[in-house]
């Protein structure tokens, strides 16, 4: 049974996880991450790690789903900042 907490958390994992799929698709298209901050997108991509890790331990789906898309949303741009340095 789907609670009404766990709906709002759906919601607004959705829309978080959605913000960062432009970024995601222009860096991965055009290779251009000369706007990109290094240390900002590592601090993030760590942040939504651990968030991962604690939504694993509460068992709370929303938190999992969430960060489980965004960690690899992130990651993929961490991963061309990195690569196209």
């Amino acid at each position: 049974m789907i609670l009404f907490h766990d709906l709002v958390g759906y919601g607004a994992a959705t829309l978080t996880t959605l913000a960062f799929i432009p970024q995601t698709l222009k860096s991965w298209r055009t290779r251009d991450l000369s706007g990109v901050s290094l240390s900002m997108y590592s601090l993030f991509t760590l942040g939504v790690l651990l968030w991962l890790i604690y939504g694993m331990l509460l068992d709370s789906w929303p938190i999992i789903v969430a960060n489980t898309v965004t960690l690899a949303l992130a990651g993929t741009v961490l991963f061309l900042k990195l690569r196209h340095k």
